[in-house]
């Protein structure tokens, strides 16, 4: 469903060669002292890590360019983030493919297709895509994930340290992080299946760190909306109970962060009267985030169910009686299936 893949696209910028666990420890610089390289770490540590995490790419002011690799295509964009008292704000371009430029002040988001000058303006509370995928992790993400020390590399010129989070079930994907020695910023991240394959990999190419803030750029470029189509989507904040369902089951570790009803348009165009109205319910475990979206069944749009994926992001589409459901998701299908089949109508 092209709308479907559309909205986790235009949501989040989700953006080497793998080494298993066994050639790391062949080719990898010296490990810290304790724990041993792959030995998970204690709570503490982990938590300590985490935090770490989050705060570099909200506190530090960098910029420069990142690869995604995912499902044997790359792309890459330019990335600059700046940090002014406490205010945040960001610029990404696109390198690849149609242009697509997007500016942040805080949660206020502008993504401009400057081809077809149509702009998007909407308010957003977190941004949790590379590097600052860690944005909504907690004390309950060890819980879910065992942490491990891998070792010592080398990321864009920069020393790094390297991490595994291994999912402690069947549900989530294994991640490898690269976080700088020096500052903690996120400097590559692999996805990985259970078999340890990559199945996503996002990385900087180039990077400089604490760079001069240049925020006045970024708020300017905000706007110059002048001959631009300016779509402020409206979703309606709603429950899943409020419309007629029910959450009889929840994938283990998730919770639900929104529901909202919606008008369900591809990127780079703006909402039609024609567009699917939805209902679209977000759920995350800290690391991660699935959406599902519901909508009445049309035999004329709905042709077949199907299970796809492009890199990490799958896709489900599935009918339930009266009812069409897309689940996507950085998640193995078999997830994504479980939040479907939790998902049940009111009687």
């Amino acid at each position: 469903m092209r709308t479907a893949r559309a909205w986790r696209r235009a949501s989040v910028w989700f953006a080497g060669a793998f080494l298993s666990l066994a050639a790391w420890g062949q080719t990898a610089g010296a490990a810290a002292p304790s724990p041993a390289v792959g030995e998970p770490i204690a709570a503490k540590d982990a938590r300590a890590w985490m935090q770490r995490l989050q705060e570099a790419p909200q506190r530090r002011n960098f910029q420069g360019t990142f690869v995604v690799t995912a499902g044997g295509a790359v792309s890459s964009a330019r990335i600059a983030h700046y940090q002014v008292g406490p205010q945040q704000f960001e610029r990404i371009e696109s390198l690849d493919g149609q242009a697509r430029q997007v500016f942040r002040h805080n949660e206020l988001v502008h993504t401009l297709w400057p081809q077809t000058r149509l702009a998007l303006v909407e308010h957003r509370d977190k941004v949790s895509a590379f590097p600052a995928m860690l944005q909504g992790a907690d004390e309950r993400t060890a819980e879910f994930y065992e942490f491990r020390l891998l070792g010592d590399d080398r990321v864009a010129g920069r020393e790094a340290q390297v991490l595994a989070m291994v999912p402690r079930d069947e549900w989530r994907f294994a991640y490898r992080l690269w976080a700088d020695r020096e500052t903690g910023l996120l400097l590559r991240a692999d996805v990985l299946n259970a078999a340890g394959e990559r199945l996503e990999s996002s990385a900087f190419s180039e990077v400089a760190v604490n760079v001069r803030p240049q925020a006045d750029a970024v708020l300017s470029a905000m706007k110059k909306l002048d001959g631009y189509r300016v779509v402020r989507p409206t979703p309606t904040p709603t429950q899943l109970a409020h419309e007629g369902w029910t959450q009889k089951r929840l994938v283990p570790g998730f919770r639900t962060l929104s529901c909202i009803r919606r008008v369900l348009a591809a990127a780079g165009e703006a909402e039609s009267a024609s567009a699917p109205q939805v209902l679209q319910t977000v759920y995350s475990d800290g690391l991660t985030y699935v959406s599902v979206f519901i909508e009445p069944y049309s035999p004329e749009r709905h042709t077949r169910a199907m299970l796809t994926n492009v890199g990490a992001t799958h896709t489900l589409m599935m009918r339930q009686g009266d009812w069409w459901f897309t689940a996507v998701g950085d998640v193995p299908g078999a997830a994504l299936r479980a939040f479907v089949k939790g998902i049940e109508r009111a009687p």
